[in-house]
């Protein structure tokens, strides 16, 4: 089965924020409400029901104030760290390369957030008085994906900044837009690159970007951004995953000490998000 994935062309992004729209449409999701924060992006972070925004990137050059508009998503990595430390396997490897979620199975032990390099998943408490949680993030529309049809962002764009379809063709589509742009006739970008052929086992959703990915890391902590080392993340979940899990199961009371533990990562990632967006 040949393995599908999505594009990201940072530079053909107008900021007009149909994909956010037709996520919300699609999934279901409740809009949030907000406030004027200094900023055009709206709203302020990824959340339980965001599961995909633009980030609006200013910066001065020669006196103009030129914009980059950053789609930030799951992007569904092959070496999966949330795979690797979800204990009720309710965050699973597609075999056509998206990282799938099915809330029903989700305890909310936070591990998912916690160990996750690109900040995307979000946790929400369903009951404040047990901690009882559940995990959000973008599962690529899976309901769609899995009966032909391409997820809903796609589909809205009219820019033609998203592209879906067989990996290898949307890998060859990636490299010959940065190979444009690298030679650009009126402006070039000499450090445009294809990001995520092959980070964490090459992600379900990789990005054309006209600068170098460090340029786009975290705006602030606990948000979504693209780090230094990726892979360092799936290293940490899988050791993790064949040596703490399976020690943790010989402790006497480990059942207690579980949901324990299920609860204060869970109310440490819900306080961060919090913190950092003062909700």
């Amino acid at each position: 089965m040949a393995q599908l994935a999505m594009l990201i062309d940072v530079t053909r992004c107008m900021g007009c924020r149909a994909c956010q729209v037709a996520c919300k449409e699609w999934n279901e999701l409740r809009a949030k409400t907000t406030r004027n924060w200094g900023s055009y992006e709206n709203p302020p972070d990824l959340s339980p029901n965001t599961w995909t925004r633009i980030r609006f990137m200013e910066s001065g050059e020669k006196g103009t104030v030129p914009w980059q508009f950053f789609k930030e998503q799951c992007l569904h990595c092959t070496d999966a760290p949330c795979v690797k430390v979800c204990p009720t396997a309710a965050l699973k490897n597609n075999p056509l390369g998206f990282v799938s979620f099915e809330r029903d199975l989700c305890n909310g032990c936070g591990y998912c957030a916690e160990f996750c390099p690109f900040g995307v998943p979000r946790m929400e408490i369903i009951n404040t008085l047990t901690g009882e949680a559940k995990a959000s993030k973008c599962h690529l529309c899976q309901d769609r994906v899995t009966n032909g049809y391409e997820p809903a962002c796609i589909w809205a764009c009219p820019a033609e900044a998203l592209s879906f379809g067989d990996r290898e063709t949307m890998i060859a589509k990636g490299q010959e837009r940065v190979a444009r742009l690298q030679a650009g006739a009126s402006r070039k970008f000499p450090d445009a690159n294809l990001y995520g052929v092959d980070v964490l086992g090459g992600l379900g959703a990789m990005y054309v970007l006209p600068e170098k990915p460090d340029k786009y890391r975290p705006a602030k902590p606990n948000t979504f951004g693209l780090p230094a080392n990726p892979e360092s993340a799936f290293t940490l979940a899988t050791a993790w995953q064949s040596i703490l899990q399976p020690l943790g199961e010989l402790v006497i009371g480990a059942g207690i000490v579980g949901v324990a533990i299920n609860w204060i990562m869970t109310r440490r990632q819900v306080n961060q998000q919090e913190a950092q967006h003062g909700d």
